[in-house]
């Protein structure tokens, strides 16, 4: 028989796995068992670490999946473990650490004033994020590796996954440092883009194309996507921009795409869409971090972002499943 208090515990544990995780990523246990098992009397000595407290840290971790035990006191990276290793791709060492950093403990903290106001307790106190960032420079070196590191797997995953047939020209929306642009044009020769960035932003842009030996078939355009956006292209890709904004922000964003995009183009939003029913989802999670430091940004279910793009003079015709619980989400104009 369930016992009906199980799913409570499980929520408390997780906060007491979290902090064990973190550790092991301060400590870099990954990379120090990255050439094979060791003992823990071994793995403390790499790690500066008290013996006998990091045994029962690695307990806990064979628990969770993150090591095996492969002998007395003996442990072994698994396949999971082995994505906290800082040298490995994709890696998840930075996500980690960004997500379970201290600093961003209160705005979790302050999800019942947030809940009850409906204004981020986070950006009341402290400001909009990405500002507060700019004053923490390893914070921000942490968030922008995390983001790299989730942004290539969903990129390679939208180039493999979509089919880019009849386009020709692609205005990447807010596109960052253009990963996403580098692995459709990789993926897709005959097409060229266009990448829409804030003007300090297109530097780091520019180098990154340029490393990709994509610069002569991306024009890079310093702009606002509040304002106008490039127009005339067959394709206009949005990856992780819609979720950061209220819909009535999120509505002016997507005019702006629809006032420039021909009647035969197409819409690619990279989101998260939640189910619409109770089940368990990585998203409706993710949503309470939204919820308590962004404030105005969210995640959206299915319907939700029909109902949006409707509004926006779209209707969505595809949704494309992606890796990191994402998905790409086609729509026409209407």
């Amino acid at each position: 028989m369930t016992d009906p208090a199980s799913p409570i515990w499980d929520v408390l544990r997780s906060t007491w796995r979290a902090a064990a995780m973190r550790t092991m990523a301060e400590l870099r246990c990954a990379d120090h068992l990255a050439d094979g098992p060791l003992t823990v009397a071994e793995l403390a000595a790499r790690c500066d670490a008290h013996a006998p407290s990091l045994g029962r840290l690695m307990r806990t971790m064979a628990s969770v999946g993150l090591v095996e035990t492969v002998g007395e006191d003996r442990y072994a990276l698994t396949e999971t473990g082995a994505l906290l290793r800082t040298d490995t791709p994709f890696s998840l060492h930075s996500g980690v650490l960004f997500n379970t950093d201290p600093t961003m403990a209160p705005a979790l903290a302050g999800l019942t004033s947030t809940v009850r106001s409906g204004r981020s307790n986070w950006v009341e106190t402290k400001g909009v994020l990405y500002d507060y960032m700019a004053s923490d420079p390893d914070l921000l070196a942490l968030f922008n590796d995390f983001m790299t590191n989730r942004a290539v797997p969903m990129a390679a995953g939208v180039a493999e996954r979509y089919d880019f047939s009849g386009v020709r020209t692609l205005v990447d929306v807010g596109g960052g440092r253009g990963h996403f642009t580098a692995a459709i044009l990789r993926a897709n020769p005959e097409i060229r883009g266009t990448l829409l960035e804030l003007a300090q932003v297109l530097p780091a842009a520019r180098e990154a194309l340029e490393s990709w030996d994509l610069g002569d078939r991306c024009e890079l355009v310093a702009g606002d996507f509040f304002d106008a956006v490039p127009p005339g292209a067959d394709a206009y890709l949005l990856g992780s921009v819609v979720h950061n904004w209220d819909d009535a922000a999120a509505l002016h964003i997507l005019g702006s795409v629809r006032e420039a995009m021909p009647e035969d183009g197409r819409l690619l939003l990279v989101e998260i869409v939640l189910p619409d029913d109770d089940q368990p989802h990585f998203g409706k999670d993710l949503d309470i971090r939204m919820l308590c430091i962004f404030g105005q940004g969210r995640e959206r279910s299915r319907s939700e972002y029909t109902v949006l793009l409707e509004k926006a003079g779209f209707t969505m015709t595809d949704v494309v499943e992606l890796p990191f619980n994402a998905s790409l989400i086609e729509a026409r104009p209407v």
